[in-house]
């Protein structure tokens, strides 16, 4: 029996101390370089005194490089130095007091709002009933009526302050366990006290008591901290289905041909994956075998089904539809683009804008002084009057109605709903600061192909005629080159005719050529192609088909405009923003496009160049957004004073940009300053109503024109206003439609944008 409670008790104590430093590296995702991130859930951190309290303590562990606390999430992320050993990250947490573990995003179901809606259900029945009893004590019932009446509700209040009161004074305990205050210690020591001082006046069979107060405090706080909750979570409904669109797993081909099913978190880049129709891509994957049309809509925006073939990337959450594919894995699902996104959306809360930062700082110098103050009302009452009876009825009404969670939920309730609002509209703010630098944009700077536009070729002119149109597109099948796609894509004559691959040969940098019979077909650079180019064929030709050295048919390509760019364009410059390109492609290809949406432009930039015109732009006084997509422009997105990129991007280019849209639709660029605006003046509303609120509030307070029951509705009436101020985001899209068509150019393809 002795053995068997050994083993328990050693059991439990590895229980206790958490997660081998094994276990921690497998749980964690490399970053790079040497740094591995951890993510740690933990269910009873609520409040800025928690995040502030959690990070200084991880921020001190050896190794670690840097920890945010997501306060909707209820989780922190941890980056430290892998060359070390694992810091003792849940022993930390668990000594401040705080219930920890790995986080597991399978996992399912709300704890916390399950325990919030039962505490509020207990408080709310013992608040009612007692409010019954102490009408009938109002009515002017008999002392002894009266007083086993507050009997009764001395017996229903005991245990609602215990058992909804837990949320409280759990969160209170810690705090002062560890020197420090939060918000949840003036509303324990309030309710508490006022608990104390009616149990007493029942005892001395006293006219007054406040068990209503004390039951009603509770019950209207549990209802502020419910909503909060509930809308933390709406706000965070987005990133959920995100991570509903991830695959639970996939079926792995063995290299012997065997097949097993793999939990997703369990994909290894390099392993082969069979994915029927109808699924969605588990991880990031290349098409190894098959051809089938693919739901895209998740990544850029786009409806219409693409068409997919061999070594097509196909990115994690896209949908196959029509027929099965063999695919090799290229990343875990951690670091697929569906996590990528999903981490974005969540770095909106683990970002400390200046506004947050004040409301930080302010949240925090407040609680002593509502210490403070409650100290003084009571010394004050006691000094003046003689009544402590009085007194201290007065110091816990100070102490109630004084507590600054307005203050503490004006800044990320606002920056919530922003990134929800954004989201809505296609676009993913990284960070809370990012909305704060858009709201001082003047000047928006756009890189040319990719941004301004899609970044495909697409066929525009020519001398060719259907046949001659299919015979191209036959060979250009055998190459993944823009043109050849746009060849491709132009055809729509299923009947044309086909090569083998042994039968076509890709030159590098010319073109293709392919033989059939006696016949040699030549597809690729006019000089390459065909050397003696006829008249009729132009010399503004970009590729030639010629068959045995007789020229066929020409070829013209342009990059066609991004869907909206003249309406987006128009929309700043309405605002007063200035707009401009900046391009490292040909002065002709760049002015076509600047004439047509008549803003200036600079072309043939190198990267170099670009960060200089920003930097220049910057020095006069300007507030940069740079809009740009590709590995050239990341270093211009970094230095501009706001960035966005679009989700068809490089990696580069969206890693470095503040924010990302999916769509293909340019009108994301007002829509996020729009956004960005109504933001900040929620945030200001929210700090001048819960500013206004104490101004009016604590002299009432002092004067004992308040009761603690007055006190806890006028506090908790104050949250919800601030909540209900953050949610007021809606009203029309912006974007005024442009009123004049974008004229059809010849924007000619030339690299380097």
């Amino acid at each position: 029996m002795s053995c068997c409670l050994d083993q328990a008790e050693l059991a439990f104590a590895s229980l206790r101390s958490g997660p081998t430093q094994e276990e921690i590296r497998l749980a964690s995702r490399r970053l790079d370089g040497d740094l591995l991130q951890t993510d740690i859930s933990i269910p009873t951190m609520h409040c800025g005194a928690c995040i502030r309290t959690i990070e200084e303590a991880l921020d001190r562990l050896p190794g670690v490089q840097r920890a945010r606390a997501n306060l909707s999430a209820k989780r922190v992320s941890i980056q430290w130095n892998n060359r070390e050993e694992a810091p003792p990250l849940i022993e930390t947490l668990r000594n401040l007091g705080y219930e920890a573990h790995l986080f597991d995003s399978a996992g399912e179901g709300d704890p916390v709002l399950a325990q919030l809606i039962r505490a509020l259900a207990v408080a709310g029945f013992a608040a009612s009933n007692i409010m019954i009893l102490s009408v009938s004590v109002w009515a002017g019932a008999e002392p002894d009526t009266r007083t086993l009446f507050y009997w009764i509700s001395a017996l229903l209040a005991l245990p609602a302050l215990a058992y909804s009161g837990r949320v409280f004074y759990l969160s209170a305990w810690q705090a002062l366990r560890h020197g420090s205050l939060n918000m949840d210690v003036p509303i324990s020591i309030g309710v508490l006290a006022t608990f104390a001082m009616s149990l007493y006046e029942t005892v001395q069979r006293g006219p007054h008591a406040y068990f209503d107060a004390a039951t009603s405090l509770l019950f209207v706080l549990l209802v502020g901290r419910t909503l909060d909750h509930l809308m933390r979570e709406r706000a965070r409904a987005a990133v959920k289905g995100l991570a509903k669109l991830s695959s639970r797993g996939a079926l792995i081909l063995n290299e012997d041909g065997t097949e097993h099913y793999l939990p997703v978190a369990e994909i290894e880049p390099g392993m082969t994956l069979l994915l029927a129709a109808g699924e969605r891509v588990p991880v990031d994957a290349r098409v190894m075998e098959g051809v089938s049309d693919i739901d895209c809509s998740l990544v850029t925006g786009e409806y219409l089904p693409r068409t997919t073939e061999k070594d097509a990337i196909l990115q994690a959450g896209t949908l196959n539809l029509s027929a099965p594919l063999t695919l090799a894995a290229l990343s875990r699902a951690r670091d697929s683009f569906l996590g990528e996104m999903i981490r974005m959306m969540e770095a909106v809360e683990t970002g400390r804008p200046s506004y947050r930062r004040i409301a930080d700082r302010a949240a925090r110098l407040y609680a002593p002084l509502v210490h403070v103050a409650a100290l003084l009302a009571l010394l004050g009452w006691l000094i003046g009057t003689g009544d402590w009876h009085r007194a201290i009825l007065i110091a816990v009404s100070v102490l109630i109605i004084t507590c600054p969670c307005a203050l503490g939920l004006a800044v990320p309730m606002v920056q919530v709903a922003a990134a929800r609002r954004l989201f809505e509209q296609g676009i993913m703010a990284k960070d809370g600061a990012a909305l704060e630098r858009l709201v001082e944009i003047d000047s928006v700077v756009f890189d040319k192909t990719g941004t301004l536009t899609c970044g495909e070729a697409r066929l525009c002119g020519g001398r060719f005629d259907q046949a001659s149109l299919a015979l191209a597109a036959a060979i250009a099948r055998h190459s993944r080159h823009p043109y050849s796609r746009a060849l491709i894509e132009a055809l729509r004559d299923s009947s044309a005719p086909g090569f083998r691959s042994s039968d076509v040969v890709e030159h590098p940098g010319l073109g293709l050529e392919a033989r059939q019979g006696k016949m040699v077909y030549r597809l690729g650079r006019p000089g390459w192609a065909g050397s003696d180019v006829p008249a009729p064929y132009g010399a503004d030709a970009h590729v030639l088909l010629a068959g045995n050295g007789t020229v066929l048919a020409s070829f013209r390509f342009e990059d066609g405009l991004r869907p909206d760019a003249c309406e987006s364009v128009a929309s700043l410059v309405a605002q007063g923003i200035g707009a401009e390109i900046i391009s490292g492609d040909r002065k002709k290809a760049v002015e076509q496009l600047a004439s047509g949406l008549g803003i200036p432009f600079r072309a043939e930039m190198s990267p170099g160049d670009k960060v200089a015109r920003i930097a220049a732009l910057t020095s006069c006084g300007r507030k940069v957004l740079m809009v740009g997509d590709g590995l050239n422009d990341a270093p211009s997105l970094a230095a501009a004073h706001a960035s966005m990129a679009p989700a068809s991007g490089a990696d580069v280019g969206r890693s470095a940009a503040d924010l990302v849209f999916l769509g293909e639709s340019l009108l994301a660029v007002p829509r996020a300053l729009h956004v960005a605006r109504r933001a900040h003046r929620l945030i200001i509303q929210n700090f001048g109503l819960a500013i206004a609120y104490n101004l009016v509030a604590i002299p009432l307070a002092f004067t004992g024109l308040v009761t603690p029951l007055i006190a806890a509705i006028a506090m908790s009436l104050s949250s919800l206003v601030v909540v209900a101020n953050a949610q007021r985001f809606g009203g029309k899209e912006v974007g005024p439609h442009c009123s004049t068509a974008f004229p059809r150019t010849s924007i000619i393809l030339a690299g380097g944008s």
